[in-house]
Parts: structure tokens; sequence; C-alpha cells
């Protein structure tokens, strides 16, 4: 296939594409949201009067007079069904009016009474909670714990030991388009949602349920998505207080969460606490691999992180335990955030990996060379392939690791240290049913329908080659249309599965259509990859990397820069090498702000979060991103799907925050275990 731009990058810098709140819709009014201020309590009264009595203001809608749902699987859409207040920051009421500004200025009117509780919000995540507790599963369907031979026993006889707990804070996504939705109730009592999402099919069922409709009565159009990160991959509270909003006023409604209120109200990466213990023989093969994770979840809904679960597969050793364990705490209920699971858990494995190195004096990446397995260490599968030996070597001789000193703390330029490491990464090949239609008209022109969604991944522009390529057409003849619960049945994006679900439909759809072809046109087909998804073989399917990053530290300072960060992928065959280097940046990029400066911090006193902006919770600016390269291999698997394809969304994350702390011990012989990596524990520790 050829490189090709993005098919609708025109639309989108000329204005032409259209957003969820931009759609105009005659007789629109807007939404305005009322958030608790109390951490833990219930609602006594709500007095909306003073609101009311603003000119312009339609209604103000609360837990007092909101109309019944039905009950959802998630219990954070459950928007003003109860009096319970479980954190700070949940949704209590919403002001309805004619103007935006208005619906803004009643909501301070708004003047909810709390009962609080006896005692005051528990925000607080550490080892000694007593609420600590073990769950059925992690995300999505893992066990929690997972035991191989015996660790306690073989770890003491290790010549080589490593213990350490390393911990990460709370981060959000923080996506550039907010969570905003458009709600319009037909007059044949259909509804129409235009709203930003990873999925309009899982929108479309899931507001069909809360509100009683069959799927065909609810239409959910999002063609564009200015990014969601895993934060829009299952609705949020958004879609349904504008919809229960539209339906009280019996107006089209407008809403979208502040950038303030995404921190309480749209889900977040959880802190985590994670306690690794290697043990190795002399030569540097683990004989025991140990990894617990600790993290929160809300009060109202379960979630947890599959943070251990990479480290079930990722390197070869006899014993190993990994468990996971959850506190329910007064604070919002966490969610996906960008590789959920294998971010933070690779982080902690990927930096102990590190310290053994070290503690065997043994070059990184050949300790990680060493400890390859030849099958799933959890599964027992075979890979289906498996490259992370290929990027680490490649890695390591296009970032010059060669010419490393292995010694910490001796290069230094003035007032600068400089250090280098290197990291793996890995993520599940994710491959879901899907449907797809695909029409051939009489001009010579294609169209492909499916309900996929192109949340700046550039889903459009790949599905447009890999309709192209199996129709044996130029790209420039086919039209893709999707983002819209109108089109053949999708998956979410999300968990990199996209391509691969996504493009199996579309290559069986125009598989069929081809036969069809010279009995005339126009002509059409479609396809349903459920029983061929079902009837794959068994293997085991993961994307691999190598990260490896150089960090120069500030002495007087603390501060700490990139100057460069290399990574190369094994992800099957590369579609679209121009969208796919943007996504593997745009990781990587996302994990050098894990490293130094993402956090989300708690005031355990009131249970709110005090960086809730974009002016104190930090990310990755120009200036931070110096030189990030990403390069892949070769793969050829033939075991994945009609294209060969592994995703590559969420794989430039993974390891890329161990790589930069792990540089940075290097740089200093400092090994900084809290992310993330700021001037004050650089300073303290040095």
């Amino acid at each position: 296939m050829r490189a090709l731009e993005r098919v609708e990058g025109r639309d989108k810098v000329t204005g032409r594409a259209r957003y969820a709140y931009e759609y105009p819709v005659e007789g629109a009014v807007y939404a305005s949201a009322v958030q608790a201020t109390v951490g833990r309590g219930t609602i006594a009264a709500v007095d909306a009067e003073a609101a009311l009595a603003i000119p312009g203001v339609l209604a103000v809608v609360s837990c007092e007079n909101a109309p019944r749902l039905r009950q959802a699987a998630d219990a954070e859409l459950a928007v003003f069904q109860s009096r319970e207040v479980s954190y700070r920051g949940q949704l209590v009421a919403a002001v309805v009016a004619e103007t935006l500004d208005t619906a803004r200025d009643a909501a301070r009117f708004v003047r909810i009474e709390y009962a609080p509780a006896a005692e005051g919000p528990d925000v607080r995540l550490h080892p000694g909670h007593p609420g600590i507790y073990k769950p059925d599963k992690v995300n999505p369907t893992f066990p929690a714990d997972s035991v191989k031979g015996d660790p306690e026993e073989a770890l003491p006889a290790s010549a080589v030991q490593v213990e350490a707990t390393y911990t990460t804070p709370a981060e959000h996504n923080n996506a550039m388009e907010p969570h905003a939705t458009l709600a319009v109730w037909e007059e044949d009592g259909g509804l129409t949602l235009y709203d930003s999402n990873q999925g309009s099919s899982t929108v479309r069922d899931t507001l069909a349920e809360i509100f009683g409709l069959e799927p065909e009565r609810v239409r959910v159009v999002s063609p564009h998505v200015g990014g969601g990160f895993g934060s829009k991959g299952t609705p949020r509270p958004n879609v349904v207080l504008a919809a229960m909003a539209a339906g009280v006023v019996g107006r089209p409604v407008k809403f979208a969460f502040t950038r303030q209120q995404m921190f309480s109200a749209t889900g977040y990466r959880p802190p985590s606490i994670q306690r690794v213990r290697l043990g190795a023989d002399g030569t540097g093969r683990l004989t025991t691999v140990v990894h617990e994770a600790l993290s929160q979840t809300s009060m109202i809904r379960e979630f947890v992180e599959q943070t251990a679960t990479p480290t079930r597969m990722m390197y070869q050793a006899p014993n190993r335990r990994t468990a996971h364990r959850v506190t329910r705490l007064n604070v919002p209920t966490p969610s996906w955030m960008r590789a959920p699971g294998e971010t933070p858990g690779m982080y902690a494995l990927e930096s102990a990996m590190d310290e053994l190195a070290y503690a065997a004096g043994i070059d990184p990446v050949e300790l990680r060379i060493r400890n390859e397995p030849e099958t799933d260490p959890e599964s027992g599968l075979p890979f289906s392939s498996r490259n992370l030996v290929a990027c680490l070597r490649e890695g390591a001789e296009r970032f010059g690791w060669g010419d490393r000193d292995p010694r910490p703390a001796v290069r230094r330029e003035g007032r600068k240290l400089y250090g280098t490491g290197v990291a793996s990464s890995t993520y599940p090949a994710y491959r879901s049913p899907n449907q797809a239609y695909v029409r051939a008209d009489a001009d010579g022109r294609f169209t492909v329908r499916i309900a996929a969604a192109d949340i700046g991944t550039g889903a459009r522009t790949t599905l447009t080659l890999i309709a192209a390529e199996t129709l044996k057409v130029e790209p420039e003849r086919v039209a893709v249309e999707l983002g819209d619960s109108s089109l053949p049945r999708a998956s979410l994006a999300g968990g990199s599965s996209g391509t691969a679900g996504w493009g199996s439909a579309v290559v069986r759809a125009c598989e069929a259509l081809l036969p069809k072809l010279d009995a005339g046109l126009p002509a059409e087909a479609t396809a349903d990859t459920t029983d061929e998804v079902k009837a794959q073989e068994k293997y085991a399917r993961h994307a691999y990397g190598a990260q490896f990053a150089e960090v120069e530290v500030d002495v007087d300072t603390g501060e700490v820069r990139v100057p460069r960060m290399l990574g190369v992928f094994a992800a099957g065959r590369i579609i679209n090498p121009t969208t796919a280097r943007s996504q593997f940046i745009g990781g990587m990029t996302m994990g050098l702000g894990m490293a130094l400066m993402e956090q989300t911090v708690m005031d355990e006193e009131f249970g709110d979060y005090l960086n809730h902006d974009l002016a104190q919770y930090h990310v990755p600016a120009c200036a931070d991103v110096r030189d990030i390269e990403a390069f892949w291999v070769d793969e050829r698997d033939a075991h994945l799907n009609p294209m060969g394809s592994k995703g590559i969304g969420e794989i430039g994350i993974v390891g890329a925050a161990a790589a930069v702390a792990n540089a940075v011990h290097h740089a200093t012989g400092l090994r900084v275990r809290d992310l993330p990596i700021t001037p004050a524990k650089i300073l303290t520790g040095m």
C-alpha cells in the first residue's frame, strides 16, 4: 500500500469538518451542569427558584424532578437518579437556558443543601487502607491473580534479587475536544444524538436501554472526534444529561463539559502502587517474577486497571505471581486511558528490569534478550509472532546504544548530567466482530460504510487504503463513510483493535463485491465477521517495541529534559506509514509527559482535584518534544487478520515512561520510583 495523507485533512484545516457541538439545529438551547461541592453526603434539598427567575432560563433539572431512567450497567450514567453524593464534582443538577452564558450564569444560583456524612471524604490510596479487596476480574475480563510455580520459595534462592515499589499518580486524558453532545428528540419519539465518542453503535445501544427505546429509534452521529484516548470509549454522563434535558424542555439541547468539569466526570487513569520483586540466576535469567498492584475505584462503580497483566507474558520465568487489589474511595470512577494496564504496569516492570540489570552487571538490552520466552508464559500458547528482540537490537543500533558508558552519573557537560535508558513495549493484538457495506457505482467509484470511529487516528484513511487494495483500484476512487450508528455495526475505537476489526469487515465486504462487478453496476455487498473472529486459531497475539531515551538533568535546578527519544516497533503490517508514524510518536510523547509532568493532585480534605485545568495539569508542549523518531521492523504474521496488521494506537506510550526514568538513573545515579520525575524529587534525591 502507498503512504496516504489523511483523506479528511482539508475538511479539518478549513473548518468544514463538523464536531458534535457545531451542528446547526433549529431552536437549540444550552445546558450547564451543577456539581457537588461535598465529597460525601446526601442532597437534602434543591432550591432552583433564583435560577429560574433569570430571564432565558427554561428549566432546572435535579434529583427532585428528573425523569426516571432505566438502570444502566454503568452507574455513572444514572444522572440525577439518586440523592447520594459519592464524590466531589458529581453531577447534581443542570440548568437549561436560551444561551450558554445564561445557563452557566444561572447554574451559580442553584442552591444545593447537603446532609454531609459524619466523616469527610475518603480519597487517599495507601497500602494500609482497610477497604482493600481482591476484585473478581480486572479490565476487561482478566483474572485478578495468577500464580505459576512457587515464587515465595524460589525468590530467596535467587543469586540476584531486586525488590522495589513504584507509584504512578492519577492522570487525565485531556482530549482537545471536550465531551459534548447535541440531543434532539424527534416528533416520532426517536432520539438523535450528535456526540463526541469512540463508538456510535455502543452509544446508541446504551442510550436506547437507558431511555427505554428500541435501538433503531436512536441515531448517534459522530463523524469527527477531537481525540479521546479512551475517555470517550463508552458513554459518559454528558450524553445522558443532554438527552434528558432535551426531553424536559422539548427542544434540542447542546451540552459540553468544561475543561475543569472533565477532571471529575469523564474518567481518568487511576493511581497505582506497585511492588515488584525479581529474582535471577548468575547469568541474568529470571527465576522469579512477582508483581502486585494496588489501585482505586469509586463508590458507585468498580473499574480495576489490569496493571500487572503484561508481566504475565513478557519474560520467561518458572516462578511467577501477579496480583491486583483495589479499594473503593470517594473519587470519580476511573476508566480507560491510552493503553490502560500496560502503561503503568510496564513502567514498574521495566524499571525493575533496569534495576536488575545493574544488580547483575548485565547490559539492560542484553538482559531483556536473555529472558525472551519461546511461548506465552501465561497461557502456553505459541506467539503468532514476537519480534521484541529484533526491536531491541535495531533500536540499540539506531540509537547508538553501543557507545554508552554503563556507569551512572559519569557523563557531565557543564551543569548538565546526561544519561540513556531503554524499556520494552507490548500491547495485545485484539480483533472484534464487525459489519461493513460496500457499493460500486456506474461512475467507477466505490462507497464503504461502517459505523467505525475516527478519533484522530486516521481510521478513514486506513480503511480507504484497505478497501482500495482489496478492490484493486486507486484510493481516490473510494469514499469511506463512518461515525454514524445508522451504518453497519462497528466495535469501539479502543484497545488498538479498530483497524484489525473494521478492516477485516471491509476486506470481506469488498471480496464479496468483486464477483458481482461483471454482472453490471451498481452493485453492493455486505459482510459480518462474527463467525470468522470466533473461529480464529488459538495464538498469543501481541505487538512489541523497544523504547530508547536520552535525558539531560540540570544539577542546579533539577530540571529534566529529553533531547531525543527513539522507538522501534513490531506491529504486523503497517497499512499507512504516514499515519502510523503519527500514532507512534503521539504515544511516545504522552509517555514523556507521564514520566516528567502529568499528575492530578487530590485535595485530601475536600476530595477535589486541585489542578483541574491545562494551566496546572501539564502535558508536553513543543519545547518539551525535541527529537522523537519512530521506526518499525518488517513483520509478517499470518495469524492476525486479512491485512496482517496489529494495533498501533497505544503501544507507543507503553514503556516510554520507564525508558525516561531509567535514563534519569543513568544520568544521576538517582532512582526515582514515583512518577512524575519532578525537579523537586531530583534535587531532594541528589
